[in-house]
């Protein structure tokens, strides 16, 4: 199995407002059962997702074209065709891309894949909790007891 990253098909699309792109399951196409990557497109003045961590999920970022803006806890800056930046688990990981240009970027995100992952939102106050079967967005707060309710 193959897939061109230049010009493959990308069958999934997200249409909410600011964060609108396009993608494909690159590693789902190969046949991949542990290894997730996906390529995204995402058009101009759009976000990729919001700004978020990962447990449960280290990811790499290759720029296939364009120059998406990253956002991560040291700043912001242009990425160019051809990088490659890692995103480790927990806070330090944190990442989010912006299209501040006049054409579309395409980037290929790989990562680990766990049964259990865990998203935080810095900028929403939000926590995912992805379970096999249970998927849970939450509010970050208030923080509960270990004993409450029991």
């Amino acid at each position: 199995m193959s897939f061109n990253l230049l010009d493959g098909e990308l069958d999934e699309v997200e249409e909410r407002p600011g964060y609108r792109h396009r993608a494909a399951r690159v590693g789902g196409k190969l046949g991949a059962e542990l290894l997730g990557a996906s390529l995204y497109e995402t058009p101009p003045g759009e976000k990729l997702w919001p700004y978020h961590w990962e447990t449960g999920c280290e990811e790499f970022l290759i720029v296939v074209t364009g120059r998406p803006t990253l956002r991560t806890p040291e700043g912001e800056r242009e990425l160019a065709p051809g990088d490659v930046v890692h995103f480790p688990e927990g806070e330090p990981g944190a990442h989010q891309l912006r299209n501040d240009t006049t054409e579309p970027f395409r980037v290929l995100i790989g990562s680990t894949k766990s049964p259990l992952n865990v998203a935080g939102y810095p900028d929403s106050n939000k926590l995912l909790i992805d379970l096999p079967g249970r998927r849970r967005m939450l509010r970050d707060g208030p923080e509960l007891e270990y004993w409450d309710g029991e």
